[in-house]
Parts: structure tokens; sequence; C-alpha cells
């Protein structure tokens, strides 16, 4: 599977955003927390312990977002999980779409913290409640981080039938179809690989990490002039980056520079 981490520092940005799109009308101090927490996050543990401290309710969970996010971009995977589960126990049941993106943020950071058993728990329930509040999208971008966690635990097999699923719920997440190709790429099974990748290049055309599944998957096909085409790509869209830097080796792998294979 792709890395973890980028992935993940990416999800949770756009969940702890979305969180704070729409905080209480009476309380407005969630977004200026979650920016300080991305430029401060010592600073902003600080203020969002003091707020946690006055603050009751369903308004506890404000603080502890803020919290989470600062833990965060400390990468103190364990606490953020916390701070991230402890807000989402804060909202009501009935507040679905909340609860779910409080639970994803949980679950994500549980993953980035390799413990995937509090992962799979955290997302599954987080699926659910994104499910259950109609957040089809939001529910499979979910899917896809059971489905790194369920890999990381060497279980191929239910990763693949929760990206099938993650399929349907949100055709149009260009990194669920990759990840699918991935995982049927080292199952060996290419011709649903290749299926994978084309759909996912369909959707996102400049995105590298897809240029480089596409040409390893076309080199194990044996089709080398394929596979040099799309790492060439990588080189074209993302210069100088550690993507560029993975194509350049796999380039100088298939002009038989080296005898490794991708």
């Amino acid at each position: 599977m792709p890395m973890i981490s980028a992935p993940i520092l990416s999800s949770l940005l756009v969940f702890a955003q979305a969180a704070a799109a729409a905080p209480p009308p009476e309380d407005a101090r969630l977004p200026a927390c979650i920016e300080q927490a991305r430029t401060d996050p010592a600073a902003a543990i600080a203020t969002a312990s003091a707020w946690s401290s006055e603050a009751t309710g369903q308004a506890a969970s404000l603080p502890q977002q803020c919290l989470g996010f600062a833990y965060t971009s400390l990468l103190r995977w364990d606490a953020a999980q916390q701070a991230f589960t402890a807000a989402r126990d804060a909202r009501l049941q009935e507040d679905r779409p909340v609860r779910a993106r409080l639970g994803a943020m949980a679950g994500s950071a549980a993953l980035a913290g390799e413990d995937f058993a509090g992962a799979l728990e955290l997302l599954g329930v987080a699926q659910a409640d994104a499910e259950g509040a109609g957040l089809n999208e939001l529910a499979g971008e979910i899917a896809a981080d059971r489905a790194r966690a369920l890999v990381s635990e060497g279980r191929e097999a239910e990763a693949g039938e929760v990206l099938a699923g993650a399929q349907i719920l949100s055709p149009q997440t260009a990194e669920i179809w990759l990840l699918s190709a991935t995982l049927e790429r080292r199952g060996g099974d290419l011709n649903r690989a290749r299926g994978f990748i084309t759909t996912a290049a369909s959707l996102a055309p400049q995105d590298p990490e897809i240029g480089l599944e596409a040409g390893l998957i076309a080199a194990l096909a044996g089709q080398d002039a394929a596979a040099r085409t799309a790492w060439q790509s990588v080189l074209s869209l993302a210069p100088d980056t550690p993507h560029a830097a993975t194509a350049r080796t796999y380039l100088a792998r298939l002009d038989g520079q080296t005898e490794q294979t991708p």
C-alpha cells in the first residue's frame, strides 16, 4: 500500500477543517485554535487545555478537537487519538455527521500510531456514523483507512472487501481505486490491478502516486514501454520530489542499470 503518513495527515487536516467550519454560533474559538495548532502546537495545547477546563456538555468537544490537531502536528498519535475520541464522545449520539468526522480523525491518528486494532474499531464506528448520516463520500474515505489498517495486520482479503464497498460508496475518490490497484498488484492479479489504476488515473491524472503504481503494474505485465511512459510522466508532474526520485530508480532498473526489478 502507499505510505501511510501523508494520506493520514491530509485526512486529519480535511476532517479538522470540516469540524471547525460550523462551530456553535456562541463560540468561534475553534477555527482560531486549529490555526494555532498548525503554527504553534505547544501554544495551542495550552489554549485548548485552559478552554477545556471551563467547557461542559457538547461544548467540551471543541477544545478536544483543537487538542487532537495540536497533538497531530507534534506526531503524538496516542494523545491525538484520545483527544479526538473525547471530542466525539462529547457529541450527542444523533449528531452522526460530526461524530463520523471526529471518529475518523481518532481512527486516522490510531492508524498513524500503528495501533491497528484501535484504528479498526474507531474507523468501523465512524464509517457506520457516516453512512447513517448519508455521507457516502466520507464513508468511502474512512473505508480506505480501514483497508490500510487491515493490510497492516496481514488481512488482505478483508481489505479487498472493504475497498470494494468503498468503490460503491465513493466512486469518484481516486485514492480508493489506487489502493485497490496496489492491493491487487501485490496479490498478483495484474488484470484487476490494471483496471483499477486506469480508473484512478482518469479521476486524478496529475497524481504522481498513481503514475508510479501504473508503471509498476505495466512493468510486471511485461509492458516496458507503458511502464516507461508512466514513470516519465511522474518526472514531468512532480520534478524534484520523492516521487520523481522513485520514478528515476524504476526507470534505471528498467533500462538495465541494475539487476533488480521493480
